[in-house]
């Protein structure tokens, strides 16, 4: 899922990853890790004061790792036809680009709040970069994931089921406001698979989802947490814990 705000290129490959590092001088971004399912109406409150305050100068960027209780959200380009069971868990609109997609314990979000125009104004860019940061996570637990040319997030491909079939395993959505981003990526490590049947996930009907279990890497979340600050590091510059 993307912010689908700007016209996208006649091949959207052709827009490769980059790395994202701050300005010199800048702070590291905090890093913040919430144990506690969150509210998504309470997380989504959070996130969009702390980016009108890094737009103010006010914060330091932040990346905000939480899970949220069963839900589904709906995009800026959500269709009524792809909520296929509405009254299964709460569903709240949301300003991210995309469609609807699910969120549960056992899936770990990522919350990026980065201030791209002391970065790099360049959306297309961060998708890719935000894409190559998951792909690089995945791939310290042998699992090859993958970008689409029609469709964001990262795919893994699984010949066990057929030739051509392959299951999404990481979800992307973002917002921009004042050249920072708000909201970020979501990794399936563990949750219950089942409850994506609700929704047409980010509006993709041929093709399922998957998740590090399913896979049969069986992780904990800090451990994946471990895994996607390293890999966050050389692409959008250091970390440092969150007072």
């Amino acid at each position: 899922m993307v912010n689908n705000s700007f016209t996208a290129p006649a091949s959207r490959l052709s827009i490769a990853p980059a790395t994202f590092l701050p300005r010199a001088g800048a702070p590291p971004v905090a890093w913040r890790v919430t144990d506690a399912l969150v509210d998504y109406a309470v997380a989504e409150a959070e996130m969009e004061a702390r980016a009108a305050a890094i737009a103010r100068g006010e914060a330091d960027e932040l990346v905000w790792l939480l899970e949220h209780p069963p839900l589904y959200t709906a995009g800026t380009s959500a269709k009524a036809a792809d909520l296929v069971e509405p009254e299964r868990f709460p569903v709240h609109r949301t300003g991210r680009g995309g469609q609807y997609t699910y969120h549960g314990p056992g899936q770990r979000i990522a919350y990026v709040m980065l201030d791209l125009n002391q970065r790099k104004p360049d959306l297309r860019a961060y998708v890719a970069s935000l894409e190559a940061w998951l792909i690089a996570t995945l791939d310290a637990y042998n699992v090859r994931a993958e970008r689409r040319e029609d469709r964001v997030g990262v795919w893994v491909r699984r010949p066990e089921k057929g030739p051509t079939v392959e299951d999404k395993i990481a979800a992307i959505g973002i917002r921009v406001r004042r050249w920072v981003s708000l909201h970020g990526i979501s990794l399936n490590v563990e949750p219950d698979l089942t409850h994506f049947s609700g929704i047409v996930p980010c509006g993709v009907r041929e093709h399922g989802v998957t998740s590090l279990a399913d896979l049969g890497r069986i992780v904990s979340l800090p451990e994946v947490d471990m895994a996607l600050r390293a890999a966050f590091e050389p692409i959008f510059g250091a970390t440092r814990d969150e007072a």
